[in-house]
This record gives structure tokens, C-alpha cells and sequence, in this order.
């Protein structure tokens, strides 16, 4: 995959829930990530995408399921892809949307107290 607009997520060093203050620069960041998340369409969106065929889909394969426009979907995309939860292929006149699963494992990592992690992983 070409990912023509994949965005290296920039995620904090160290989790909010670390037990150590997070400085204000990575507490943004994270707040923006975490806003694409806040919105019940784009949470559809992940799931759809993760969810269909080869893992991946078209805007056109989004808006009917959704029940959007077509602006609407691709404004949605663009939030998460721009905040580095999806990566976009262009293949002609079609863009196709894919999960970018590190992202999604390192925001689940940084709201994961880290007793909770170290139970986690040991199970």
C-alpha cells in the first residue's frame, strides 16, 4: 500500500495515567487524537473499515451504512486520517481507507494504567 496520506501519529511518551504529570505539548497532542475518536459517525467509520472486506474501503462504500453525504464521510476520513488512526491510498480516482493498527494500539496503551498493562500482557 502506498499510503499516500498516512500521518505519523505523534503520541506522548508517557500515558496521563502513567503516575507522572504529562507535559502540556504531549497532553494536546493526545487531546487531538482522542478527539477524532469523540464522534459517534467516525466511531462507525473505524468499524466499518475494520470490518470490511481486505480491511479497507471507499468513501462510496461508506455513506449508505452511515446514512451521510458524501462530504460528510470524507470530512470525517480526512479528521482520522489527519490525526494518524487511518492511512489513505489513492488508486485513480478512488481513495481507499485503511486502520492504522499501531496508532489504535498505542492510544489503547496510553489509557491503560500500567498495572493494568503488566496484567494484561501476563494473561
Amino acid at each position: 500500500m502506498q499510503g499516500v496520506g498516512t500521518v505519523e501519529i505523534e503520541t506522548p511518551a508517557i500515558s496521563p495515567l502513567a503516575g507522572e504529570p504529562i507535559d502540556r505539548a504531549d497532553a494536546e497532542r493526545l487531546a487531538g487524537v482522542l478527539k477524532a475518536f469523540a464522534d459517534p459517525a467516525r466511531l462507525r467509520l473505524l468499524s466499518l473499515i475494520q470490518s470490511a472486506p481486505e480491511g479497507e474501503a471507499s468513501v462510496s462504500d461508506l455513506t449508505a451504512p452511515l446514512g451521510l453525504s458524501q462530504p460528510t464521510v470524507s470530512h470525517h476520513l480526512r479528521s482520522l486520517t489527519e490525526a494518524g488512526l487511518l492511512e489513505r491510498d489513492k488508486r485513480g480516482v478512488w481513495a481507499y481507507y485503511r486502520l492504522v493498527p499501531s496508532a489504535i494500539a498505542t492510544i489503547a496503551d496510553l489509557l491503560t494504567p500500567p498495572r493494568k498493562r503488566a496484567t494484561k500482557k501476563t494473561r
